[in-house]
C-alpha cells in the first residue's frame, strides 16, 4: 500500500506538474543501504520512486547485511563501477563499530577517483567518522569538533573556517521551515530563485571535517543566532563529484513526510543526481517552485485518507 501511494502522489506532480522527461537512456544508480538511526528503507524507497518516476533513471537497492541473522558481509560485494551514481543511505552513528568489509570501501574510493558520482543522503554524513577517505569525500559531516573544521557564511558571503577543537560539536535544533539561501551557482541550482522556502528540515551546525576541494552551494540562518550554516556543498574527490546536504530527514514511523514532499527537494534530488552523472543537469524547474515566502508540495494521493 505504501508503495502504491508513493509511486501514485509522485506521479501527480511529475506527471502533471512538470511532466516527466524521456529519455531513451537511462542513468543507473545504485542506493546503498542496511543501517542507520534514521527509516533507511523508506527513504530508499521514496529515493527510488522520486528519481525513477523523472523518468531519468533506473535505481536499484544494495542492502547490507546489518540486521541479517546469518550476517553475510563476505558476499556483499556492490558493483559501485556498473553504476553512474551511488547514493549513501547507510549511517553508523548508534554504532561505531559498524563498518562496510574494507574491500567495499576501497572499491568506493576507487569508483570515486575514477570519476564516479556519490551522493551523501542527510544522516550518511554522520557515518563512517574512523574511514579516513570517507571524510574527504563528503567534506563535512556530523563529527565532534576534535574532527575537523567548520564552516559558517559571514553577512558579505565570505566562508570562514572554525578551527579543530574550537566551538562545538555539530549539533542541530528542532526542525523548520528553512529559507535557503543560493550562495554559489552551479549546474544544480541553475535558474532557481536565489531565496527559496522548505518544510521541517534539521539546520546542522558546526558540521565538521576536512573541507578540501569543497564548495558551498547554499546555506540557512540560525533563528536564534542569525549565524548562517552550509545546507548544500559539493566536494571533488580525484576525478569524481560528491553532493552532501542536510536536507533528506526521515525519521522513523515517517512514510513520505513533508520534507520528501517538497517541490524544491525533488527538484534538487533529481538534478544532483543527474549531474553527478554527468556534469550537468537538464531536469526543468517546474512552474510550483518555492519562492521565500511560499512553500510547494506534491499533493498526497487520496487513498492515504483512508
Amino acid at each position: 500500500m505504501v508503495k502504491l501511494f508513493l509511486r501514485s502522489a509522485i506521479f501527480l506532480f511529475f506527471g502533471h506538474v512538470v511532466f516527466a522527461q524521456s529519455h531513451s537512456d537511462k542513468l543507473n544508480v545504485l542506493i546503498v543501504d542496511g543501517f542507520s538511526n534514521h527509516n533507511w528503507k523508506q527513504t530508499s524507497l521514496v529515493v527510488k520512486t522520486i528519481l525513477e518516476n523523472s523518468d531519468l533513471f533506473n535505481v536499484v537497492i544494495s542492502t547490507a547485511p546489518y540486521e541479517n541473522e546469518h550476517n553475510e558481509w563476505k558476499n556483499w560485494r556492490p558493483k559501485f563501477k556498473d553504476y553512474d551514481v551511488v547514493i549513501q543511505n547507510t549511517n553508523n552513528i548508534h554504532n561505531k563499530n559498524i563498518r562496510w568489509p574494507r574491500e567495499v570501501e576501497k572499491n568506493l574510493e576507487e569508483y570515486i577517483r575514477s570519476g564516479g558520482g556519490l551522493y551523501i543522503l542527510h544522516s550518511a554524513n554522520n557515518a563512517f567518522s574512523r574511514w579516513e577517505e570517507y571524510n574527504l569525500m563528503i567534506g563535512l559531516g556530523w563529527r565532534s569538533k576534535d574532527e575537523g573544521i567548520a564552516l559558517q557564511i559571514k553577512e558579505n558571503k565570505e566562508i570562514v573556517e572554525i578551527p579543530v577543537h574550537e566551538g562545538k560539536y555539530t549539533y542541530h535544533g528542532p526542525r523548520n521551515d528553512e529559507i535557503i539561501y543560493i550562495l554559489n551557482d552551479h549546474a544544480i541550482n541553475k535558474g532557481f530563485p536565489k531565496v527559496w522556502k522548505t518544510p521541517d528540515m534539521e539546520l546542522y551546525k558546526f558540521a565538521r571535517g576536512p573541507a578540501k576541494n569543497l564548495t558551498v552551494l547554499s546555506y540557512a540562518k540560525d533563528n536564534n543566532t542569525n549565524i548562517k550554516w552550509p545546507v548544500e556543498w559539493v566536494v571533488s574527490y580525484g576525478k569524481g563529484r560528491v553532493y552532501n546536504s542536510s536536507m533528506g530527514h526521515l525519521w522513523k514511523g515517517d512514510s513520505y513526510p513533508v520534507s520528501y514532499r517538497c517541490v524544491g527537494f525533488q527538484t534538487i534530488l533529481i538534478r544532483a543526481t543527474e549531474w553527478l552523472a554527468t556534469g550537468k543537469s537538464s531536469y526543468k524547474i517546474p512552474n510550483n517552485f518555492p519562492t521565500e515566502h511560499k512553500i510547494e508540495l506534491v499533493p498526497l494521493d487520496p487513498i492515504t485518507k483512508n
